[in-house]
This record gives structure tokens, C-alpha cells and sequence, in this order.
């Protein structure tokens, strides 16, 4: 199955109401699931249930397979559909952020915690970083996690694109005022490694903050499947991961690697 169809679910998240967000993703997710859009996959932005409410993060945070993300896989379920966003996750003492990977069963195929905290918002303050990436087998190819700021580390791309991954997801909260950053810097992911980003960022207002939009999907060879703008929207594109065995083939760039010398 290397076609794949894609929706991003670019929302605007309202800081700290996740009966809100909930609504608001559970439409987009009803939208772009199997009987209406028939997508495969669903990906909802960084913190989308609560935005960047870290002072309260441990009153949000819910425990794997418990409130938020429960009611995820049960979105995942009813639509037959796979969901990967990020939220606040409970774990004993401490508070990560979370992405987890749900099946159109509801099961959760992994979750990727982001690495790279992102100082500027606080998030070293609050939130314990992630120790481990992730790659998952999927019916149209190996597909890994990262998020937001994790984009500025390229060599987790690259650890995921020498061990296989033909599609990397992005959940993001992206400022607009650093939005050409997060343009290039998808872009050249995408070129680099030879895969697909698939990269959702929340858009508007959010808190003290203006998120900028610009979800997009970017093919192996740099060109972009899909972008929007800066307004909340669902949009939804086909990509064929075989192509990525095709531009591996034709630019054999990991083949020509020479890590012993850097």
C-alpha cells in the first residue's frame, strides 16, 4: 500500500480548553476520515489539546490510554482512520510531550516524546525530554515522529532516513513571525534525507502568540504535495511512498555517506 492519503488538521488551539480543541479536532477528524476525505491518516498539530499551557501541565497531562488520548483512539475507532498529534503526557512524577500514533483500531502503535525542549517557551521548565526517536512500521512504508523544534536537529532526520523511513510527521505549534524558517527548514529536510515530511502546525491566535500555518507536505525530490496559509483549514493530498525508492535510486546520497570522517 505505498498510496497513502494525508489530512492536516490545522487548527487553531485555544490555550488550555481541551473541551474546545476536543470539539474542534473531533470535526476535523470526522471530516477527513474514511467515509467523508478518506484518509488514512489524520495529523493534528503540537499540544492540540491544550496549546502552551505549561503552568498547568500537570493538571492536563492524562497517562497513556487515559483521558485525551483515550478519547483519541476512540476518534481513531469510529472514523477508521490513523491519528498522530501531540499532548501533555503523564508519566509517574514528571510531564512529556507526546506524540502518540493511534490505528484505525485504536491501538497505539508507538509514541515519540519530543527530545529537543524548546527553551523560548518554557517547555526545559515544565516538561521532561524525550530519550528515544521512533520509527514504525506501516502498511505504506517505515514512518517516524518528531516535533516542532525538533526540526532545527537534522541529525534526527538523518538516524531516521539511514534506518529506512520514507515518511517523517511533524506536529507543531510554529510562530508566524519564524514562519520562512520553518518553510526551508522542512524543505530541506525533505530534499536531504530523500522522504516525506508531513508537517502540521496550529494557526492564529494562541495565547501571547500568533502560530503560523503553512502545513505542508514536501515530496523526496523537494517539491511541495500541499500547503495552506495561515487560517485554520483541513487539508488533504495523496502521496505515493514509492517514490522515495525511486529518488534513493536516482541520487544514491546515503551510498555516498562517509560518517568515519565526520
Amino acid at each position: 500500500m505505498p498510496k497513502v492519503v494525508i489530512s492536516l488538521a490545522q487548527m487553531n488551539i485555544a490555550i488550555g480548553d481541551v473541551r474546545k480543541n476536543a470539539a474542534v479536532a473531533e470535526a476535523l477528524i470526522v471530516e477527513a476520515g474514511k467515509s467523508r476525505r478518506g484518509s488514512n491518516l489524520v495529523v493534528l498539530p503540537e499540544l492540540w489539546s491544550t496549546g502552551y499551557a505549561l503552568n498547568q501541565a500537570k493538571e492536563f497531562a492524562s497517562q497513556l490510554n487515559t483521558g485525551i488520548f483515550a478519547q483519541t483512539a476512540t476518534l481513531a475507532t469510529q472514523n477508521n482512520t490513523c491519528v498522530v498529534g501531540s499532548m501533555l503526557e503523564k508519566r509517574g512524577l514528571e510531564v512529556t510531550n507526546s506524540a502518540s500514533f493511534f490505528a484505525p483500531n485504536g491501538k497505539m502503535l508507538g509514541v515519540y516524546r519530543k527530545v529537543h525542549l524548546f527553551r523560548l517557551m518554557d517547555e526545559d521548565r515544565h516538561l521532561q525530554p524525550g530519550s528515544a526517536p521512533l520509527i514504525m512500521s506501516l502498511p505504506w512504508g517505515d514512518t517516524a515522529l518528531a516535533i516542532c523544534y525538533d526540526l532545527r536537529f537534522p541529525e534526527l532526520f538523518r538516524k531516521y532516513a539511514v534506518q529506512g523511513a520514507k515518511v517523517i510527521i511533524i506536529p507543531a505549534e510554529w510562530p508566524i513571525e519564524r514562519i520562512e524558517h520553518w518553510r526551508a527548514l522542512l524543505i530541506a529536510r525533505a530534499i536531504e534525507n530523500q522522504c516525506f515530511i508531513v508537517a502540521c502546525n496550529a494557526a492564529g491566535q494562541c495565547g501571547d502568540k500568533i502560530m503560523g500555518g503553512h502545513s505542508m507536505i514536501i515530496d523526496p525530490w523537494g517539491k511541495i504535495v500541499i500547503e495552506v496559509g495561515e487560517q485554520p483549514t483541513l487539508a488533504t493530498a495523496e502521496i505515493d511512498t514509492d517514490l522515495v525508492d525511486i529518488v534513493r535510486a536516482r541520487i544514491p546520497v546515503f551510498e555516498d555517506r562517509r560518517p568515519e570522517v565526520y
